[in-house]
């Protein structure tokens, strides 16, 4: 039997990009005919529509989605929580580890909630510095809790693999709001995203 995969992607879209494509693949060099790039124009364009599927996602309705009432006041925190984005800059992957933070304020979420808005809004063109605040940003405004907080540590190949070539260079990001901009709260969270349970 043969091997059958199914995937959906937008039939415009990916007309557009395996012509693009294709034309890319000569503008560098390259012949578009030779066999092990014959099928490349159509893989790379169904990569991109995955790597940019956060644009056709809605994160507070994924948070709704599992929105619970609770009488929890205590901090709650997702950590490690890995992301894979692309520079808007040069169009090359950045990559690590988000660790995000919220203080309820009548209403929790599922934690898988958590981990697939970071991918919302990883799965689009990004800078790092954006990306913490829209995930900070989808968290208050959804669950308008007493605080959220979000550390984002990732390393990018636009540093790594071009330009000034550090490749143990680490960039972290982080957002704060309501009770996260006092000095104790911060520290205890910034305490726990370094702990490593055994």
């Amino acid at each position: 039997m043969a091997y059958n995969k199914t995937e959906q992607y937008d039939e415009r879209s990916t007309g557009g990009l395996i012509k693009s494509y294709r034309e890319i693949i000569g503008l560098v060099g390259e012949d578009p005919d030779r066999e092990g790039l014959l099928k490349t124009p159509e893989r790379v364009a169904k990569a991109m529509q995955y790597l940019t599927q956060g644009y056709h996602q809605d994160a507070q309705a994924i948070l709704n989605s599992a929105k619970f009432h609770e009488d929890v006041s205590e901090m709650i925190v997702v950590k490690d929580i890995e992301l894979y984005s692309m520079c808007e800059h040069h169009m090359l992957p950045f990559f690590g580890k988000a660790h995000v933070a919220y203080i309820p304020n009548g209403w929790i979420t599922g934690l898988s909630k958590i981990a697939r808005v970071v991918d919302v809004y990883a799965r689009r063109m990004q800078v790092q510095e954006r990306l913490t605040i829209q995930i900070k940003d989808a968290i208050k405004h959804s669950l308008n809790p007493l605080g959220v907080a979000v550390v984002i540590e990732a390393r990018h190949l636009c540093m790594m693999m071009r330009g000034v070539q550090k490749q143990n260079s680490v960039t972290t990001t982080s957002a704060f709001d309501g009770e996260f901009h006092k000095n104790s709260t911060r520290s205890e969270f910034m305490k726990l995203i370094s702990t490593r349970l055994s």
